[in-house]
């Protein structure tokens, strides 16, 4: 095994094994690939059927997002479990990645709703497999070389975010410029090239990762100090617990989008509703069960397990508001946020935009660059599909910056007819397929187009009313036109001065740049002697969250009750997701390591259970709670909606701090 490690060890870029940067590229797919698509499912699904979407109520559309997210979490539970008994870690890895291709895939064929449902199962059971068996394989790799472990983790994390920022970008560019079919298969590409490169490349780590981990009674935690732990078996009464709670939970997650989509609903009995009552009871059984289980352990043992639930509960209220983001935010993003730039904005935008998409791109391509150097000639083919996947990337690359120094503006006519002459008899759009009574008054109407086909004055097309309600129009090709009921006849007026329009999923990528950006500084926090107690790093990011949504909040004040668009400035979404992107950078360090540090060998699966559990209910929460948007903007505002992501950040925050001495003394010293 020495042998295979020091042969793992020979090939270096820039101070690390090769090796390494197959994983860090694999890994840079596979999330590529799934924030590509998570930053497009949901506008996707509230967007006018007139341009692809299937023009969902938000309600449903958040239901479905907030399940997905969830189920993303509970599933690595029983992949890690069955890749450290039967299959390995690298065999894991390769049946994910080929599920997850499988599953983009079908999600391109958006079209039909069958393979959409399709296609976020196959996400979530590939996600399964892959998620939490490339950070294990990480951990096999550097077993012998500890001290290099903490470097592999950052450079492998910066692939994580790396292929965030790419997938956001590209996937949701085509997604909302070209199509949203585009955008999804983009996704789908990527994750198949990814696949292919890692499987063709195995040879270079040896045999490790191909057998099932050995389950020892000693296990190496973080502070690499060996855990013993006294025989504690579940027994039947926790089993039959652990069932119940699996089953109906599992039945709650699922039955809410499907309640409300297709309107059956598995939790009730006649017009009864028991969903509210099924999902306490299961949360009541949980705490029973890790109760029981927790108490027959001795007292320090103890102390430091619910020192873990503690940290678990603050996890919850974390990420039901951080997950916004691809939820009500990017609603936000695309219906009351002002995205049009014109002039010399649009021009210094543009520049902006070239920037931060090329320079990350070009550090990427010159690490690659340096693994062609050390493994092209011994993994050719591997190598081959790598660098055509980078070739893909600067081609659209190009073609966006080229489309984006190229969309024109246009000023168009289009006619409206009234039946009298009453300000309450409200202005009828004449479409393709309608026209006007012989008694009606005829009215022209004028609006703005962008579009990257030049016209000329007097040019005839179709245009399509996006919002319903004459605030957005998009310009329609004849194949577009001819599969829509709702186009509008319109003729160019005139040229008016170049505008872009950002795409609202622009915004996400700002998470992944603000990461990138911070992370050192962060580290160097984490490393001082300033380096604050786990209970005030939860404090700090849920504080800055909250900053954040206070933003939006403020942003949002002169938007009216009831309002479904508007048009605020895109300050506020930029200094949203700075706070909230500083408030992850304080509480992701705390997370898993803690788990593994605080808690002993034969819990340490049941309590790293309990933590993904405690993230799918913080990101199914996100999606309910996402899901109030449209009842708090009609009652009161959409200010309103994001005042309680304002507030409730900010209490769980002191009470973190109030539950810091407690938590301390839970720790036994465990720093």
């Amino acid at each position: 095994m020495n042998k295979e490690k020091n042969e793992f060890f020979e090939t270096q870029v820039l101070g690390h094994p090769s090796g390494l940067f197959v994983l860090f590229f694999t890994e840079m797919w596979e999330r590529f690939s799934f924030y590509g698509m998570r930053a497009l499912l949901v506008l996707f699904l509230v967007s006018s059927l007139g341009i692809g979407g299937w023009d969902w109520p938000r309600e449903n559309a958040l239901a479905l997002y907030g399940t997905y997210l969830a189920l993303l979490y509970l599933t690595p539970i029983i992949g890690g479990t069955l890749a450290d008994k039967y299959l390995g870690n690298r065999k894991a890895i390769i049946i994910g990645a080929l599920i997850m291709t499988l599953g983009h895939a079908s999600m391109a064929i958006e079209s039909n709703p069958i393979f959409l449902y399709l296609g976020l199962l196959l996400l979530v059971i590939g996600t399964g497999f892959f998620k939490p068996n490339m950070s294990s394989f990480i951990s096999i790799l550097y077993k012998d070389f500890p001290e290099k472990k903490d470097g592999a983790y950052t450079i492998f994390y910066m692939g994580v975010n790396a292929g965030a920022f790419l997938g956001i970008m590209l996937c949701g560019y085509l997604g909302e410029i070209l199509g949203w079919s585009w955008g999804f298969g983009l996704a789908g590409i990527f994750m198949l090239l990814g696949l292919l490169q890692f499987t063709l490349a195995q040879g270079i780590f040896g045999d490790a990762g191909n057998k099932p981990n050995v389950t020892n009674k000693k296990i190496e935690a973080d502070d690499h100090t060996e855990i013993e732990d006294k025989l504690n078996p579940f027994t039947l009464i926790d089993k039959i617990l652990i069932a119940i709670v699996a089953v109906f939970g599992l039945t709650w997650v699922i039955n809410d989008p499907l309640s409300k989509i297709v309107d059956f609903n598995i939790l009730s009995v006649g017009d009864f509703d028991f969903s509210g009552q099924t999902i306490i009871v299961v949360l009541i059984l949980f705490l029973v069960l890790i109760a029981t289980r927790i108490a027959r352990y001795s007292t320090i043992t103890r102390d430091k397990m619910i020192a873990v639930v503690v940290i678990a509960f603050f996890i919850i209220f974390f990420w039901a508001s951080f997950e916004q983001a691809g939820g009500s935010m990017s609603i936000f993003a695309k219906d009351y946020t002002n995205r049009i730039l014109s002039g010399n904005a649009a021009f210094i935008f543009n520049i902006v935009d070239v920037i931060i998409t090329v320079v990350p791109i070009a550090l990427i391509t010159w690490v690659l660059y340096l693994l062609f150097k050390q493994t092209f000639k011994k993994y050719l083919i591997s190598n081959l599909i790598l660098g055509f996947s980078f070739v893909l990337i600067w081609a659209i690359v190009g073609w966006k910056i080229y489309n984006n120094f190229n969309t024109y503006s246009y000023e168009v006519t289009y006619n409206t007819y009234k039946i009298s002459k009453t300000t309450e008899d409200k202005p009828q759009v004449i479409t393709a397929e309608t026209k006007a009574p012989e008694n009606a008054i005829i009215t022209s109407k004028t609006a703005v187009i962008r579009s990257s086909n030049e016209f000329l004055t007097n040019d005839k097309l179709s245009i399509i009313d996006i919002d319903k309600k004459g605030v957005k129009f998009k310009y329609l090709s004849e194949d577009q036109a001819a599969n829509v009921n709702t186009s509008i006849n319109a003729t160019i007026v005139r040229k008016k001065e170049n505008e872009i329009e950002i795409p609202a999923t622009w915004f996400l990528i700002l998470n992944s740049l603000f990461i990138i950006a911070f992370a050192p500084l962060f580290s160097k926090w984490w490393e001082s002697k300033y380096n604050p107690a786990p209970a005030y790093k939860y404090a700090i990011g849920l504080f800055l969250l909250g900053i954040g949504f206070a933003f939006l909040a403020f942003g949002a004040t002169g938007i009216p009750q009831g309002a479904t668009t508007a048009s605020v400035s895109i300050l506020w979404l930029v200094l949203a997701y700075l706070f909230h992107t500083l408030g992850e950078l304080c509480v992701s360090p705390v997370g898993l390591s803690y788990v593994s540090k605080l808690v002993p060998a034969r819990m340490i699966a049941f309590m790293f259970g309990v933590w993904y559990l405690a993230l799918a209910i913080g990101n199914k929460a996100s999606g309910k709670m996402g899901a109030m948007i449209d009842i708090i903007t009609a009652k009161y505002d959409i200010a309103t909606f994001f005042l309680i992501f304002t507030f409730v950040p900010l209490i769980i925050g002191v009470i973190a701090i109030l539950l810091n001495p407690v938590l301390k003394k839970l720790m036994h010293g465990v720093k």
